[in-house]
């Protein structure tokens, strides 16, 4: 997916058109289905941090996020280890199910991970989304977030192969609003450039990861889902703050693991 310099600029630093829309007046859950990139992170873990840890700052409270997102899972263990049925069994009418997966879907060597992006991987995201649609709540399909990774000329490099297209390609069929995670991160890498990512993602003295985020990136990421959940309005201008403004690193807490 191309996108203009004003898109890029506009990931960078949070800034998107507001839309209206009318007041909704019943409390809504965000249920996030996915992987270790948005999933919450325990005191032996951090300083990393998933995405759904910092999607709250940008939320009103009347907009409830419970981050179902778990560690090394695929859109199908997460299926076939009972936990959709899980958030089946609890979501209601008017909640929203935001499904990203794709970096466990990737491993072809598992096969208890392992999709094939035009058949396995499509076939397991409309579970989600029928799933959501048969108790009235509202599917939303995300694009996995962008691993960092450059080439010898400093571009940042996709890495997710088809299963991006794939889902776009899904959610056109399904007719499922998607938030373009994996177009914005990969813009927002390219805009920031080798060095300065580093700032984003797990790097420590003893670890360099490039696909888990610190709190600087998890709240960068999280910025670019509620830009997302406005711009395809899912969400309601009312409903998203913070766009525009710093959120301090400091609000992010790691409980302890249990």
């Amino acid at each position: 997916m191309s996108l203009t310099r004003r898109q890029v600029t506009a990931a960078a630093v949070g800034v998107v058109p507001l839309v209206g829309r009318s007041p909704e007046s019943k409390p809504r859950t965000l249920y996030i289905a996915g992987d270790s990139t948005a999933a919450q992170k325990y005191a032996d873990a951090a300083p990393e941090t998933g995405w759904g840890m910092a999607l709250p700052f940008f939320l009103r409270k009347d907009v409830v996020v419970s981050n179902q997102a778990v560690n090394g899972r695929s859109s199908k263990s997460f299926v076939d280890e009972g936990r959709l049925d899980a958030i089946l069994g609890t979501i209601r009418p008017h909640d929203l199910l935001v499904i990203q997966f794709a970096h466990n879907d990737e491993k072809s060597e598992d096969p208890t991970r392992y999709t094939e992006p035009w058949t396995t991987y499509q076939d397991y995201l409309r579970q989600y989304v029928e799933g959501a649609r048969a108790h009235g709540a509202r599917p939303v399909l995300a694009t996995p977030v962008e691993r960092r990774r450059f080439d010898a000329n400093g571009n940042a490099v996709p890495t997710h192969g088809d299963y991006p297209a794939a889902m776009r390609a899904l959610a056109r069929q399904e007719r499922v609003p998607l938030l373009d995670i994996e177009a914005l991160s990969l813009a927002l890498w390219q805009s920031l450039g080798v060095e300065a990512t580093k700032t984003y993602f797990n790097w420590t003295d003893t670890e360099q990861d490039n696909t888990h985020f610190n709190p600087p990136g998890a709240i960068a990421v999280a910025r670019l889902v509620a830009q997302e959940l406005l711009r395809t309005r899912v969400l309601a201008r009312h409903d998203v703050i913070r766009l525009h403004e710093s959120v301090p690193t400091s609000w992010i807490t790691w409980p302890p693991a249990s």
